[in-house]
């Protein structure tokens, strides 16, 4: 199990990771953590001017800046999420784009690999929306 206290990273989070468990490529069975806990609201892929960045790996670009913007409000950054929920309109897309969606990922949030889920939905409140990204983070004590 890796969610000893000693392993804590540079957020104050532990990763745990059920023994003989194979592990996760990208994110985390799960996360521990104490301090302030931070709900950020669904994020999309657009800019503060509520343009649209191109295609699906641009918007989930965007939509974890989006992220990142409003956890440094309260002093976190990408090392302080415990948990982030992916809601895409097209799986196929999102599928079919892993490994530049990867490099992304890694561009605006680091080494930093969180409980995460992806699912399906038929649309979003934004007709133009390809991802709606959530995000609870751990500020430590």
């Amino acid at each position: 199990m890796i969610g000893r206290p000693e392993s804590r990273g540079p957020g104050g989070l532990v990763a745990l990771q059920p023994e003989g468990w194979p592990a996760p490529k990208g994110y985390a069975n799960g996360m521990m953590g104490r301090g302030q806990v931070i709900f950020v609201g669904g994020q999309i892929g657009w800019d503060a001017e509520g343009r649209f960045a191109d295609g699906m790996v641009g918007q989930i670009a965007q939509a974890l800046r989006n992220i990142l913007a409003v956890l440094a409000e309260a002093g976190a950054g990408p090392q302080h999420i415990a948990r982030l929920t992916w809601y895409v309109t097209d799986l196929e897309a999102y599928r079919a784009n892993l490994k530049p969606l990867g490099r992304a990922y890694r561009e605006v949030m680091g080494a930093n690999y969180p409980a995460m889920a992806v699912m399906r939905v038929v649309e979003l409140v934004e007709p133009d929306a390809l991802v709606e990204i959530e995000a609870t983070a751990v500020l430590p004590e």
